[in-house]
């Protein structure tokens, strides 16, 4: 195969954004801003999980043990991007590394993540919310929001890009 198109880097671009972009989440939102784990909401939740305080050691180890296997799927979705990815181009991968199509789709991976994360844990499960308080909803909207926007950036930036060519020479 002498090029590939942004199709054929599109699944597996995405799925690299789903980990990417659940990683981003986990990282800033659950551990360094510690504005919710994936069950800091459950006292208001729509399908009745027990409420885990994250303010207790007992309901902080289980928001952890919840935080820990989020972390799981977001490696594993990694994993398994990178692995479709080099699977379809079997030489010159620092071009796909390089190219608008793959970042393209690993931002609308990302947005994709936003959006499904956001209306399934935040809205119809309730199960924690970007961040507590007067104020969640629009938290929450604005999560929507930027997941909307990462799609569409994404989505942008890789029709910009044409076939990535793995035989030319560098200039």
């Amino acid at each position: 195969m002498d090029t590939i198109t942004r199709r054929e880097i599109a699944v597996p671009g995405a799925i690299l954004g789903v980990g990417l972009g659940g990683f981003v989440d986990g990282i800033a939102l659950h551990q360094i801003l510690q504005w919710h784990h994936m069950l800091s909401s459950t006292d208001t939740d729509r399908i009745g999980i027990r409420y885990y305080s994250p303010e207790t050691v007992p309901g902080l180890q289980m928001n952890t043990l919840w935080d820990g296997l989020f972390h799981t799927f977001t490696w594993l979705a990694v994993l398994t991007g990178i692995g479709l990815l080099y699977s379809r181009v079997t030489r010159s991968r620092g071009r796909v590394w390089r190219s608008r199509a793959l970042w393209g789709w690993v931002l609308a991976g990302w947005g994709m993540f936003n959006l499904v994360e956001g209306v399934i844990d935040h809205h119809l499960l309730g199960i924690h919310h970007v961040r507590t308080g007067p104020y969640q909803l629009w938290w929450d909207l604005g999560f929507l929001l930027l997941g909307a926007l990462l799609v569409l950036a994404g989505w942008a930036l890789q029709r910009t890009a044409g076939a990535v060519d793995l035989c030319r020479s560098r200039t």
